[in-house]
């Protein structure tokens, strides 16, 4: 009988965060699989779940996800990814790939979902905490209230016309992967004058060096750094 592959949000950082059903199959499955960009790396999501789940004995497999800003090379790593849990699922074994925050949010685990499935493999997503929901929280804002809209954008590929385009059309704009792009968002602003004081920062949130505030064009951030915008405060 061949093995079932979970897909598993484990929230943003904070262990405690996990659901309940996350941490059970986390506990029962044989195989936890984590990705990495770089083989030999810590496993951010893998490190989280430990604090949480007993994973001697079990099977971890690490899964190379390459940033490669080459498609053909991203294409390659879940080819071969793919083939190595289609082997463990095979051999009847239950595989739970982790990955950060909640997996439909540019989660690279929905490739793989859609893939598996079409091999006739079983599959089942486990939703987690998104970063930016955790880091409104902390921040006391809401995301949207009211009649509100809130858009979710991503500037890991410097992409600035689409989310000009987007902070143009929605009241309030989650901006992930922005640790590089804050000179960016601060020309964005400036151009709207839109105040900097309406900007939060929430940087590696439930990490050690969690950062929640105003937006410092001087200030460095973490790589898992996200950054709301509400045009009326």
């Amino acid at each position: 009988m061949k093995g079932k592959l979970y897909g598993i949000g484990v929230g943003p950082g904070d262990p405690k965060l996990m659901t309940i059903r996350a941490k059970e199959l986390l506990e029962k499955v044989e195989v936890i699989a984590y990705p990495v960009k770089k083989l030999g790396e810590d496993g951010t999501a893998l490190e989280i779940i430990k604090k949480e789940v007993d994973v001697s004995g079990k099977q971890i497999v690490e899964l190379l996800f390459s940033m490669n800003p080459d498609d053909e090379v991203r294409k390659k790593c879940r080819a071969d990814a793919m083939e190595k849990m289609c082997g463990l699922l095979d051999e009847g074994k239950d595989i739970a790939m982790v990955t950060l925050g909640d997996v439909a949010v540019y989660s690279t685990y929905m490739y793989i979902d859609r893939d598996i499935q079409k091999r006739g493999y079983e599959t089942e997503v486990v939703p987690g905490i998104p970063s930016f929901c955790h880091g409104a929280a902390k921040a006391r804002l809401p995301l949207m209230i009211g009649e509100e809209s809130v858009a979710v954008a991503s500037l890991a590929k410097r992409n600035n016309s689409k989310v000009e385009t987007i902070l143009d059309t929605v009241d309030n704009l989650v901006i992930m992967k922005a640790f590089a792009s804050i000179p960016a968002i601060v020309e964005m602003l400036n151009a709207r004058n839109i105040p900097l004081e309406n900007a939060t920062v929430m940087s590696n949130i439930g990490m050690e060096d969690e950062y929640i505030g105003p937006l410092d064009p001087e200030r460095e951030y973490g790589y898992f750094t996200t950054v709301l915008i509400k045009k009326k405060v």
